[in-house]
Order: C-alpha cells, then sequence, then structure tokens
C-alpha cells in the first residue's frame, strides 16, 4: 500500500541493521523497511522531539 513513500538512503551500525532484522522477524514486518516506519511513526505520535533530540539523549554508542 505505498502512498507517498520516498526512498532515501542512510548509513547505520551494523548492530543497529541486526536489531531491525530481528525485530523484522520477531513481528513478521514485511522487511526492515516497515520497521523503520514503525519507529518513527511512533516516535512521531508518542514523542515529543524535544525529548528525543535534547542534547542528553543526542547520542551514539559507536561514537567517541
Amino acid at each position: 500500500m505505498a502512498k507517498n513513500k520516498t526512498e532515501i538512503s542512510f548509513e547505520i551500525e551494523e548492530d543497529h541493521v541486526e536489531w531491525l532484522a530481528e525485530n523484522t522477524t520477531e513481528y513478521g514486518l514485511d522487511d526492515e523497511s516497515k520497521a523503520i516506519r514503525v519507529l518513527i511513526d511512533f516516535a512521531m505520535e508518542e514523542m515529543e522531539a524535544e525529548d528525543i533530540f535534547a542534547p542528553e539523549n543526542m547520542r551514539c554508542r559507536h561514537c567517541g
């Protein structure tokens, strides 16, 4: 059911890919793209952007 989907490209760490794949399988999602859309929809509907992107929360486990 493609509505206004746009293809994008971005980089994530290997363990992020593995986590997405595991959860895609566990929850019977079509693919990792669907898992990403679920995460983004949840963030948009249930969270405040200020909380997600606040300096104390904006971190990367892989950055120095």
